[in-house]
């Protein structure tokens, strides 16, 4: 069977629309939000007005109807801008209101999904744990059944959004087994008594807003249970897969904006009257980071292409996160070599690119993490 891996016009259209939207509203604002750490919520509605917040939604549910390889295009041009907004787009348009629109009731929809798809409401995602991580089956936040709803106890780390949020989709356990009926998700209003959220320092990220929960004796209605049912771990599981591509254009932005600049500096700067690009060692280094980035390229869409096609799997989601979170690593370290001692001056943004890149061998699941998962496709128990 033949694969076609080129980007219809409409592709072209979203990605030129992206770009350009970025370089005039997002750009302007970067170096205010990562110096303050603070998020211009502003931006959710202009999002929201524009269809971003919805790319890949039906167009009966408000969406704009598009599919993952949109998606990821967006993802690219915003993290070659910012990664910081980009983190803050992606979770609240995919962890914070995907699980709603897939397993949650119409009136759920229409309360969260349809306002947060408009940029009118902010959505987080509450799933790693002080102790457990992003381990599902370690999780520790309970809820207990009692007359009209449920009460829940817990705590909830490193959780985008949260400071912000209008809801958070919290994770927590109903049943004291190991099982995949045992862990539920929970549509939680911040405003809720007993739930409190602390703002966390950062050194990666800064302009996307992070959180430590803190849930005492929350008590969620009964129609705040996602699907008004228990057992949701297997659209947990599913979510976070799918997501893995969508962090690796992430990744892509960041390593392709490493590569622009390190492009533009190495034809600027001079050095005993020679363009330090024309240099070898410099030019070598350049070559490989636009080969390393090109691989990855086709890595990523081809993920968005079979997550399109059904046919997404979770050793390769684990390879598409793997190769393209590595490589952002690679090549904002490049950059910052090739910029030398600009590369560590705010003037430039490669410094930023670099931080930001590191968190993602570390969220959506550690690089080890997505190797264990490869290697169990490939027979091993690891």
């Amino acid at each position: 069977m033949a694969l076609d891996f080129s980007f219809s016009p409409e592709h072209e259209s979203v990605r030129e629309t992206v770009r350009r939207f970025c370089q005039d509203e997002v750009a302007p604002l970067v170096r205010q939000a990562e110096e303050t750490e603070t998020f211009p919520r502003e931006l959710f509605r202009k999002w929201g007005d524009m269809g971003l917040i919805g790319a890949r939604y039906p167009q009966d549910v408000g969406g704009s109807g598009m599919d993952k390889v949109a998606d990821c295009i967006i993802r690219e041009e915003m993290s070659a801008v910012c990664q910081g907004f980009a983190s803050s787009w992606s979770a609240h348009s995919h962890l914070g209101i995907w699980p709603i629109w897939k397993g949650g009731t119409a009136a759920q929809q229409e309360r969260y999904f349809r306002p947060a798809i408009a940029g009118r409401k902010i959505a987080a995602f509450g799933l790693s744990e002080p102790d457990g991580g992003s381990n599902v089956r370690a999780l520790k936040t309970r809820a207990t059944k009692v007359p009209g709803g449920w009460q829940l106890n817990g705590s909830k780390l490193y959780i985008s959004n949260a400071p912000i949020a209008d809801f958070v989709l919290v994770a927590a356990r109903t049943r004291p087994e190991l099982t995949i009926d045992a862990i539920s998700l929970f549509i939680v209003e911040t405003k809720s008594p007993g739930f409190e959220v602390s703002k966390l320092d950062k050194e990666s990220i800064r302009s996307s807003e992070t959180g430590l929960i803190h849930i005492d004796n929350v008590f969620v209605p009964d129609d705040g249970l996602l699907g008004e049912r228990e057992g949701t771990y297997p659209l947990i599981l599913e979510s976070l897969s799918e997501n893995r591509v969508g962090v690796a254009a992430n990744s892509l932005g960041m390593a392709r904006a490493a590569l622009e600049a390190s492009v533009a500096y190495a034809g600027e700067r001079i050095v005993a009257n020679k363009r330090i690009g024309d240099y070898q060692a410099i030019a070598h280094r350049l070559a490989d980071m636009a080969a390393d980035i090109e691989a990855t390229r086709w890595l990523v869409y081809y993920g968005a292409w079979c997550v399109d096609r059904g046919t997404l799997t979770s050793d390769l989601a684990a390879k598409v996160k793997l190769v393209a979170s590595e490589a952002a690593v690679r090549a904002s370290e490049a950059a910052i070599r090739i910029f030398g001692g600009a590369g560590i001056m705010r003037e430039y943004p490669v410094g930023r690119i670099h931080r930001d890149a590191l968190l993602y061998v570390i969220g959506e699941g550690t690089s080890d993490i997505q190797r264990n998962l490869i290697a169990r496709g490939l027979g091993f128990k690891a």
